[in-house]
């Protein structure tokens, strides 16, 4: 199976414009055999992708003209996002993407310099700008159709906080959606008494159960899928279920890293991420587990911060959208402090 895989992998990498059809006719002509239909699927899928991203770049329009979000717009927007240093985790190309449809996300290109982005969350209408902050006759044009503008960054609000409130705008903490960083060697190493719960419980993982843990390739990923339907099926609701999938079927295309994660040699947790914040900080996007295996998270998240490189001094863990029990999860793991973000309202909100 390992070979046939690398085989498809070999002509995935060496095709430029593959026909698929072609791909079929000399894939029926070699010896190897090919036992999972869905894999294969997801690889020759993988083939037009890759040519819809070499063939059909679609440029992004200015405001007022917006498009939804595709996948052939990375070209566009990786530069700039990849620059940005505060390491707000839905900077990212792959944050926009895979949440487009949760969000409803839509794009255009400022008049002067970078993105605005569009969406929609609870009903309301919001907008952020990642690059660079509008002026103040542009906000209040803006403030005619949507709610508030999202996600400002810690260091645009130092910089325009004082010229938005003396226009008369409302600037507040957006406490819900500050990110939570973590100094990576904590992680790693779980020393000290702050840990000492965290500790037992990675500890009577390893006593209990052999594990091993393998990157997420070609070869790993059919396992991830099994991990996330047996994972959704536990929870009895969908969560993050399509966005983690999409990011597992196009982790190449939108430069995810990761590691999936076995327990007596069974698929048993996976956690996927990338570089944020000019690759000081790595942000995890999707870390899942099944919960048979008792201390599966702790142990995955001690694991995976043992074999980041040294490079990345942070891990980004995300918001808590606040949710109690989840606020509480993160804190017990002693975060180094927040990637803050703010709202800004045409005035104070009722």
């Amino acid at each position: 199976m390992i070979e046939s895989i690398q085989y498809i992998v070999w002509h995935i990498n060496k095709t430029t414009k593959y026909c698929v059809d072609t791909f079929i006719h000399k894939l029926r002509g070699t010896n190897h055999k090919l036992r999972d239909t869905n894999l294969v699927l997801i690889i020759l899928e993988r083939i037009e992708k890759k040519n819809d991203l070499q063939y059909s770049y679609l440029m992004i329009k200015f405001y007022p003209d917006f498009l939804p979000i595709e996948l052939s717009m990375k070209k566009e927007f990786h530069p700039a996002l990849n620059l940005l240093e505060d390491g707000i985790s839905e900077f990212t190309f792959a944050g926009l993407y895979l949440f487009r449809n949760t969000y409803h996300y839509e794009v255009a290109k400022l008049p002067d310099r970078g993105f605005i982005i569009r969406g929609i969350k609870n009903g309301e209408k919001f907008f952020f700008t990642p690059c660079c902050l509008p002026g103040n006759e542009f906000l209040t044009e803006l403030f005619k159709e949507y709610r508030y503008l999202k996600n400002m960054s810690e260091s645009q609000c130092k910089r325009e906080r004082i010229r938005l409130e003396m226009a008369g705008f409302y600037v507040m903490e957006d406490r819900d959606n500050f990110d939570y960083y973590y100094n990576r060697q904590d992680l790693a190493e779980l020393t000290g008494k702050a840990y000492h719960k965290k500790r037992n419980l990675v500890n009577a993982f390893l006593n209990n159960y052999h594990y091993e843990q393998r990157n997420l390739d070609m070869t790993t990923l059919n396992d991830g899928f099994y991990i996330l339907d047996k994972w959704r099926e536990e929870k009895g609701e969908d969560g993050d279920y399509y966005a983690n999938r999409e990011a597992l079927e196009l982790y190449n295309e939108l430069e995810l890293k990761g590691s999936i994660f076995y327990v007596e040699n069974e698929p048993a947790g996976l956690v996927i991420g990338e570089p944020l914040a000019k690759a000081r900080m790595f942000a995890v996007h999707f870390e899942k587990g099944l919960s048979k295996y008792k201390g599966i998270y702790q142990f995955i998240n001690q694991a995976f911060a043992q074999t980041l490189p040294r490079t990345y001094h942070y891990i980004n863990r995300e918001q808590d959208l606040g949710d109690p029990g989840l606020r509480q999860a993160k804190m017990t793991y002693r975060p180094q402090g927040f990637v803050k973000k703010y709202r800004v309202y045409q005035s104070k909100p009722v």
